[in-house]
C-alpha cells in the first residue's frame, strides 16, 4: 500500500530493513500477485532476511505496507509502517495472517498499490480490522487498527490471498484504474 513517510514519523526508534535488500517490485500482470501465498513453516534466519528485505523495499518504495509477493515471494508474509487516522504510527510485521474481523462502517478512500505505481481509486473498506498471525520468531501475535490501519491490514491481508485492491471496485471507478494501468509504462491486465 503507498502512503507518505517522513522522517519525523521514523526517529522513534530503530528502522527496520536497515539490514535489509531492496528488492524489484513484481506488478499488475505478473501471476505471483492472483495466486494465494503458502504459509511459512520455517521460522529461521531466511524468514528474518525476508522480513528485512519486505521494510528495506516498503520504505524505499514509500510505501505504508508490503506483501512478501509483492517481491515475488509467494509466501504468507507482510509488513507495515502506516498511520490510523489519529496519526499514531504502526510498525511491525505478520507471518501467516489471518484477517478474522473486518468490520464496522465501510469507508470509501483513496487506495493506491506499490503494485500499481501511481495510480489510485475511492475503494471501500471497513474502518476497522484485526489479523491475527506470527512474528518471525513464532511468536503469536494480534494486530487490531482502525481507519487508514485498518485498510492497511485489509489490503495487505488481501495480497496474500491473490486478490489486489482493484478487485473491490466496481463500473467506472474499476474501468479507469484499469485503463490508466494499460497506459502506463509497465502495463499489464488484472
Amino acid at each position: 500500500m503507498r502512503g507518505t513517510r517522513t522522517l519525523a514519523a521514523m526517529r522513534h526508534g530503530p528502522i527496520p530493513g536497515a539490514r535489509g535488500r531492496v528488492r524489484p517490485l513484481t506488478l499488475l500482470g505478473d501471476t505471483v500477485l492472483r495466486e494465494p501465498c503458502r504459509e511459512v513453516t520455517d521460522f529461521g534466519p531466511e524468514l528474518a532476511v525476508l522480513v528485512e528485505d519486505l521494510f528495506a523495499t516498503m520504505y524505499a518504495a514509500r510505501g505504508v505496507g508490503l506483501a512478501a509477493n509483492q517481491i515475488g515471494e509467494p509466501l504468507r508474509v507482510f509488513v507495515y509502517d502506516c498511520p490510523d487516522d489519529e496519526d499514531v504510527r504502526h510498525l511491525g510485521h505478520v507471518v501467516n495472517p489471518r484477517l478474522v474481523a473486518a468490520d464496522g462502517v465501510v469507508v470509501r478512500g483513496p487506495e493506491g498499490c506499490l503494485s500499481l505505481p501511481g495510480l489510485e481509486a475511492g475503494t471501500e473498506r471497513y474502518d476497522h480490522a484485526v489479523v491475527e498471525g506470527f512474528t518471525a520468531d513464532g511468536a503469536p501475535v494480534t494486530v487490531h487498527g482502525s481507519g487508514f490501519f485498518a485498510r492497511c491490514l485489509q489490503h495487505e491481508s488481501d495480497h496474500l490471498d491473490g486478490r489486489l485492491y482493484v478487485d473491490h471496485l466496481t463500473g467506472w471507478r474499476r474501468r479507469r484504474v484499469l485503463r490508466r494501468a494499460a497506459r502506463t509504462s509497465w502495463g499489464g491486465a488484472s
